[in-house]
C-alpha cells in the first residue's frame, strides 16, 4: 500500500461522504484533534516509564483512542450518520479528575507547566485541548449540519483532566508544582473554605 496517493495536490481532501479543502473548518477540527492525540502519545509514553504512573499510562492510551473517535465524528460531512462517542467517556474523566484532585496537594495559585517531564507534556495536551475545543465550536457555527456535542463535551472535559493528571504526575515523583511568583491565592479549595469557618 502506498502512502500517498497525490489525490489531495490540489489543496482538497477527503471526508466521509464528499470533499473539501484543506482549511475547511471540519479538517481544521479534527485535524487539531489528530496534533493532540500525537502529544498525548508522547505523554504516554512518558508515562509508562514510571511504575508509580503506569495507570495513567493506561488512562492515555485509552484517551486516545477516543481521540481518534472524536475525529471520526467530525469526519461526517452528512447528517445522520452514525456517531462512535456518547456521554459516557465525558463521565468517566469527571471521575478521574475527582480522584486526582484529591491526591494532590492543595491549590492556591496558579502554577505553571513544568515540574517533571510528564507534567509538562501533559500541560501541552491541556493547551493543544483547548485549541481543539476552539475549533470544534468554531466548526459547530459553521457548519451545515449539527456537531456532535458529546465531542464538545468530551474535550471540554479532557483539558481539565489534564491538568489534574499533571499535578498527580508531580506529586507521584515528588516534585512540586511551580507557583506563578506574582500570583495571589486565587483558589479557594474544600479545606481552606473549611479553615475559615467560625
Amino acid at each position: 500500500m502506498k502512502l500517498y496517493t497525490r489525490t489531495g495536490d490540489k489543496g482538497q481532501t477527503s471526508l466521509i461522504g464528499g470533499r473539501v479543502r484543506k482549511d475547511d473548518a471540519r479538517v481544521e477540527a479534527y485535524g487539531t484533534i489528530d496534533e493532540l492525540n500525537s502529544f498525548v502519545g508522547v505523554a504516554a509514553a512518558e508515562a509508562a516509564k514510571h511504575e508509580a504512573l503506569s495507570e495513567l499510562a493506561q488512562r492515555l492510551t485509552l484517551i486516545q483512542h477516543e481521540l481518534f473517535d472524536c475525529g471520526a465524528d467530525l469526519a461526517y460531512a452528512r447528517e445522520g450518520a452514525p456517531l462512535k462517542l456518547d456521554a459516557g467517556p465525558a463521565l468517566r474523566l469527571e471521575e478521574w479528575i475527582d480522584e486526582y484532585t484529591e491526591e494532590a496537594p492543595e491549590l492556591l495559585k496558579f502554577i505553571l507547566p513544568g515540574g517533571s517531564a510528564l507534567s509538562a507534556s501533559l500541560h501541552v495536551c491541556r493547551t493543544v485541548c483547548r485549541r481543539a475545543e476552539r475549533r470544534v465550536v468554531t466548526l459547530a457555527l459553521a457548519a451545515s449540519h449539527p456537531v456532535s456535542e458529546d465531542v464538545q463535551t468530551y474535550l471540554n472535559r479532557l483539558s481539565d483532566f489534564f491538568f489534574a493528571a499533571a499535578r498527580v504526575a508531580n506529586a507521584r515523583l515528588g516534585l512540586p508544582d511551580m507557583e506563578y511568583e506574582r500570583s495571589a491565592e486565587v483558589f479557594r479549595t474544600s479545606k481552606s473554605k473549611d479553615s475559615g469557618k467560625q
